[in-house]
């Protein structure tokens, strides 16, 4: 591994100090924005033709812009906003643009039922909820019986009693005035995943800002980032994999990412797209390489992948 010669040695000298204020949008994504504009990520549709490019100024400027959207809406530090949401840009501009503002965000996976999505947003109280049209459905069916929810926005065309992300994001300005927002300290509450429910109903797990901090160590030492990478890991953005494999751990490290929007597991389009895009490293499921275990992969050009996890 590039980032580790020798482990006691690391083991030895290792530190990994966070700010007191600290704050992943403002730190990470603007920072890098600025200071070293570069790819961010590449969005791929379903059929894997479609393929765009993102840098970190774009992430920057959506983010701000929903930001200021919120802001409209009167959305404040501490607010917890329900999101689900499948792997398109969006994710990334309303994960972004909450952590500036404070809210804290709590991904679901694209399965849950409506009874899930009612269970997650009263148990936490959560204000808001950002869906895709494809979803909002399932909030309208019990927004009734949640008490505590006040602002709906869903990603898609014009919906009664709903902002939309294009009016929050289109209508607002691409910067964001830090002076009028409370300071984001790192021991701030940033996400909250509720646990699969495996034993009982899903617990909250809860997340503060230092938490995207800690992923450097994930980026440099599990995951072996460079700037230079385009890395891929295969999440539902609903999963806890989603934070360290799409989020933070690689942009702490500068690295590009894929952001593949596809439905179910299509092991030759997943190879294909590995060679097109260059793929340097990899994150799957076992399941994924069992699959691939299986195939004649020597008809497949796999040597961009360096590290695979």
């Amino acid at each position: 591994m590039s980032n580790m010669n020798n482990y006691n040695e690391l083991k030895t000298s290792f530190k990994l100090e966070t700010p007191t204020n600290y704050n992943f949008g403002f730190d990470v994504i603007d920072k890098r924005a600025d200071e070293a504009d570069k790819l961010a990520f590449i969005s791929v549709d379903g059929s894997g033709e479609n393929i765009e490019h993102y840098q970190f100024s774009d992430l920057r400027d959506i983010s701000n812009q929903f930001a200021n959207g919120l802001l409209d809406l009167g959305a404040k530090k501490g607010e917890l906003a329900f999101v689900m949401i499948p792997r398109i840009p969006e994710w990334y501009a309303i994960m972004i643009g909450c952590c500036k503002l404070g809210v804290v965000t709590m991904p679901g996976t694209n399965l849950l039922t409506p009874k899930d999505i009612e269970y997650r947003i009263n148990r936490s109280k959560a204000t808001m909820a950002i869906v895709t049209s494809e979803n909002a459905d399932k909030v309208d069916a019990i927004k009734s019986k949640c008490p505590t929810l006040e602002k709906l926005i869903v990603i898609g065309d014009d919906r009664n009693g709903w902002s939309t992300f294009k009016q929050l994001t289109e209508n607002f300005s691409n910067t964001l005035d830090k002076s009028q927002l409370e300071p984001s300290k790192a021991s701030d509450l940033m996400m909250i995943y509720f646990t699969s429910g495996t034993t009982g109903m899903p617990k909250m797990v809860a997340r503060d800002n230092a938490y995207a901090h800690a992923h450097t160590i994930t980026g440099e030492y599990w995951m072996d980032l460079q700037e230079n990478d385009i890395h891929w890991t295969l999440s539902d953005t609903g999963w806890a994999k989603a934070a360290w494999g799409m989020l933070y751990a690689p942009w702490q490290m500068g690295a590009a990412m894929v952001l593949f929007n596809g439905t179910g597991f299509d092991a030759e389009l997943h190879l294909n797209l590995i060679e097109k895009l260059g793929v340097t490293t990899f994150c799957a499921p076992p399941t994924v390489y069992r699959v691939f275990a299986q195939m004649d992969l020597s008809q497949y050009n796999l040597s961009s992948i360096r590290h695979a996890i």
